[in-house]
């Protein structure tokens, strides 16, 4: 009987958000009305929707919320307005930028109600909860900027219902858990989901993700990096992959990214040569492979990158580098190879460290 009253309880809670979404959705609200209400729908439920936010803003420091008064809500500081691309109305609300507010709260499903809404950047604030479901109404969204607040949960999965967004910003928050294979088939150029509790192996079908920069850094991934990383040849400029437990070798697609600029691996449990097929990387700017258990040579190919910046392979056991790599620093290139196991080469590693290792089976072989 518990049980049963437990189930029929939540069943309850549930239809309640579903039907809540759905007023929020189709325009529908119960909420009150200014006192001069605003002839264009869209407008009053911006005010529904924003006076709805003001109320769970527990923190104003600079006193945002003060200018958010009365029926004119295109007056109210942080919050945009222009002509919608419908043309039903002769201005809607399509932009909200409190960045650096410093605003503490949480975020209401009257959200829901900014339909028009194509701009959402509130970062470096102190916004508490999770991205609510009533998000998936904001079919025009283009740009969602959340990130350096204290955010929590799982991966928003509401994100995922978003048909026009581009750039996704979550970093700097607490969501964990794994990321879902779905945001890799999303219409996104940027993926920032970095410095948050993730954790679990990348889906497999991140190839499939036409981004442009994606960083994945200072989370708790593992496994290994996924091999359809080399379809993303045509788009992908940056990945970051540092400070995560991803391990295996670094996979032998990645020599096909012609358009990469920054590839940065470093700190992982990553191992195995590399190898001068990383050569071919000829618009690579930056690259580190620091603090892993990389070993060999280090290539020629890489050190004559001509558009090479920074490469940095601290802090493995590389056995041998090449003269072009020593003169890297001449040309105005950051090269840095210490606590490796070079030798005459500065700050090596001690010797012991280097036969404990090197007498091992080499457990991820030449694959690039």
């Amino acid at each position: 009987m518990r049980g049963g009253g437990m189930t029929s309880g939540l069943l309850r809670l549930q239809l309640i958000s579903l039907s809540a979404v759905f007023f929020f959705c189709t325009g529908l609200s119960t909420s009150p009305v200014p006192p001069n209400p605003a002839e264009n729908p869209s407008l009053q439920n911006a005010f529904v929707a924003l006076q709805a936010w003001k109320k769970v803003i527990t923190r104003d420091p600079h006193n945002v919320t003060g200018s958010w008064v009365g029926a004119d809500v295109c007056t109210y500081r942080g919050v945009f307005c222009s002509p919608p691309p419908d043309a039903k109305f002769e201005t809607v609300v399509s932009g909200i930028d409190l960045n650096h507010a410093r605003l503490a709260g949480v975020f209401p499903m009257e959200l829901g109600l900014l339909i028009y809404i194509a701009i959402f950047h509130v970062n470096s604030n102190f916004f508490q909860g999770t991205i609510p479901s009533s998000f998936k109404c904001l079919t025009l969204l283009f740009e969602l900027d959340v990130s350096n607040n204290m955010l929590s949960g799982s991966f928003p999965s509401v994100v995922l219902e978003l048909p026009s967004i581009k750039y996704l910003d979550l970093r700097f928050n607490h969501f964990g858990g794994p990321l879902p294979g779905g945001l890799f088939t999303m219409p996104l150029d940027a993926i920032f989901v970095n410095d948050n509790n993730f954790y679990g192996i990348i889906p497999s079908n991140l190839g499939c993700s036409a981004v442009s920069v994606v960083n994945f850094a200072n989370n708790h991934f593992h496994g290994a990096i996924p091999d359809s990383i080399g379809k993303m040849a045509t788009t992908l400029n940056e990945i970051l992959f540092i400070n995560n437990k991803f391990s295996g070798c670094i996979p032998q697609p990645v020599a096909s990214l012609n358009q990469l600029n920054v590839l940065d691996v470093g700190t992982n449990r990553l191992s195995g040569l590399l190898s001068d097929s990383l050569g071919l990387l000829r618009n690579l700017r930056i690259l580190n492979v620091a603090n892993n258990f990389f070993t060999g040579i280090i290539p020629i190919s890489i050190c004559s990158l001509p558009k090479l910046t920074n490469f940095t392979c601290t802090n493995n056991y590389f056995i041998k580098v090449s003269p072009p790599c020593l003169r890297l620093p001449s040309a105005g290139v950051i090269f840095n190879d210490v606590a490796n196991c070079i030798p005459n080469q500065p700050l090596p590693r001690l010797l012991k460290q280097c036969l404990a290792f090197l007498l091992q089976p080499l457990s991820c072989r030449l694959t690039i």
